[in-house]
């Protein structure tokens, strides 16, 4: 089968790969489309310690069942079915996965990071990870639902209420649907900062308050953010993201940029500031999303792209140096 294979900082090239062998329990999926996601640029330049080559990358996917295995047959799951899948493959017989933290699991395993991902004609996934689309679920929408399950696992940790302020640093795919999510809680205060106006663009219109700078709004942020979410995992925004919670506030760390930070640590101590990482999604998060992605709560599409596996080198270079209008691409095969 034709893969796209990272090789080493900035080399991406197609090969031609053996297909999967399908293991117990597992199911063949023919993908379709393929997102890219942040933390895959930073693997593509060499910053990330997940993403060794050589590998085939790609973790939010969606496409058409194309084998199952006889330990699967119980699944229901027929040959041509639409499907997406949950990339984070774990044990589910430890206390974490016993308990809804499947994410926590010790034993987890990424596609794309841990096993051979979906940047590639076809990719094997245990049955319990698949997820039939709804008819009126396009395959775009079903490729939306594992970052779209990150950002419904960050509103869930926040227990956001609608009268809640929510400050949001990054305006990449992650923190647009954390936007979206947000709005699901009934939130309509919420400020976005970024870097980029492309993307603030497309905050703005998705609802946001969008700025380059929380110091622009000076009155709505004098009193503080009742919630904060740090998209970017830099170390100013993560600091700024502590600055900009008022006492008693939340903060949740989901970025992953930078691998350790300075913090006010005195500061979060007087002010009982509530810090928290959010990591990937529990099954339940996961389910969610799909859910509120075949509810219509969720859209990213007008700015979103699709461009052939075999540009896919271009592609993570087009987002590395400057996407314009764009908060995703995906890859079709």
């Amino acid at each position: 089968m034709k893969a796209l294979v990272y090789e080493g900082p900035r080399i991406m090239n197609i090969r031609e790969v053996p297909a999967p062998e399908l293991q117990h329990g597992e199911v063949l999926i023919r993908v379709r489309l393929a997102g890219i996601c942040g933390s895959e640029l930073g693997g593509y330049l060499g910053h990330n310690s997940l993403r060794k080559p050589p590998l085939i990358m790609g973790h939010e996917f969606a496409g058409t069942v194309e084998q199952v295995s006889e330990e699967a047959s119980f699944s229901g799951l027929k040959v041509g079915d639409r499907v997406t899948a949950n990339p984070l493959v774990t044990c589910g017989n430890c206390r974490y996965c016993r308990s809804g933290q499947s994410q926590l699991c010790a034993s987890r395993a990424l596609l794309g990071a841990h096993r051979p991902g979906a940047f590639a004609e076809f990719v094997a996934v245990p049955v319990q990870n698949v997820y039939r689309l709804p008819d009126h679920v396009t395959t775009e929408e079903g490729a939306f639902a594992e970052p779209f399950a990150c950002a419904v696992h960050v509103c869930r940790l926040l227990a956001l209420t609608p009268t809640d302020r929510l400050l949001i640093y990054g305006a990449g795919p992650i923190g647009l649907f954390a936007l979206q999510a947000a709005q699901v809680y009934g939130l309509r205060d919420i400020v976005i900062v970024d870097l980029n106006e492309s993307r603030l663009e497309i905050a703005r219109e998705l609802g946001g308050i969008a700025v380059t700078d929380i110091n622009q709004l000076e009155e709505t942020s004098a009193a503080g953010f009742d919630a904060v979410i740090d998209a970017v995992g830099a170390e100013a925004t993560r600091q700024r993201s502590v600055a900009s919670a008022h006492p008693g506030g939340k903060v949740i760390f989901t970025g992953l940029h930078e691998a350790a930070s300075n913090l006010a640590i005195n500061d979060m101590i007087r002010n009982e500031t509530w810090v928290k990482g959010a990591f990937a999604y529990s099954q339940e998060d996961f389910e969610t999303a799909l859910q509120w992605i075949g509810q219509g709560r969720v859209n990213l599409l007008p700015w979103t792209v699709t461009a052939p596996l075999s540009e896919g080198a271009a592609s993570f270079e087009k987002l590395i140096t400057g996407p314009g209008k764009i908060a995703k691409i995906l890859l079709s095969l």
